[in-house]
């Protein structure tokens, strides 16, 4: 089954409690992070609130547990960090929405494919609310825009650029990792990777695309995209 066909609805059973819905200001280190997402999942995993957390990283490269290392191109160019989520190379830092997304599925659907095509429609939505068409693709994880402003690929089809990326990993069914949305990166960070691994499409940007959004503009979108698929949200306070 295609992951479009699937049922994206990944509504949480009677009586689950709304999810934090957390906004880190600054830049996090990327390792600060980590600490915090491992101490949010094992408390979630004994009935603990679910979490997602917004936030934006300084500059780093992270390798999922397929990453190739000849597609870590500039090795010494900004830290690299493994990560036990899934994917290949991919690069955060300022103007990238973060968003951790830490659910215990035993609420709601124990069905990871399923639990990834939601989160891509998330960002569909959430870009459609900007009047950006985002599409998935079967064969590549992530959310892609058609850019028909750009040369034809050499089969002929109209060029795609990928705007978000996404990489989970899973504990006692409680998801975390999650997506990260191109806002207004410096697209020329990913230059030091072949971002997860393909390399016959670009990377873009909102800002890259002509949409000069505000990240809390982004923000507020992205929580209604959220609620839409899965459940509802309330506000939490920063550690």
């Amino acid at each position: 089954m295609l992951r479009t066909d699937l049922n994206l609805s990944m509504l949480p059973g009677p009586g689950t409690a709304a999810v934090r819905w957390r906004i880190s200001d600054g830049l996090v280190p990327y390792q600060e992070a980590v600490d915090i997402m491992e101490r949010e999942v094992a408390e979630i995993a004994d009935g603990a609130d679910e979490l997602v957390w917004l936030l934006e990283h300084p500059p780093l490269y992270t390798a999922g547990t397929s990453a190739d290392p000849k597609d870590l191109v500039q090795p010494d160019r900004f830290p690299v960090f493994a990560t036990g989520r899934g994917g290949e190379y991919t690069y955060h830092g300022p103007g990238q929405r973060v968003a951790y997304v830490m659910l215990d599925l035993k609420r709601r659907r124990q069905d990871v494919r399923a639990f990834v095509a939601a989160l891509e429609e998330v960002i569909i939505r959430t870009l459609d609310s900007m009047n950006v068409r985002g599409e998935r693709r079967e064969d590549r994880v992530g959310v892609w825009v058609r850019r028909p402003d750009k040369p034809v690929l050499p089969n002929g089809s109209v060029t795609e650029d990928k705007i978000a990326a996404l990489g989970i990993r899973l504990r006692k069914w409680v998801t975390f990792h999650g997506l990260s949305l191109n806002v207004e990166p410096e697209l020329d960070h990913f230059g030091g990777i072949v971002p997860c691994g393909i390399s016959a499409y670009g990377v873009t940007s909102l800002v890259d695309l002509g949409l000069p959004v505000m990240m809390t503009d982004v923000d507020t979108n992205l929580r209604t995209a959220f609620e839409s698929v899965f459940g509802a949200t309330t506000a939490d306070i920063c550690p």
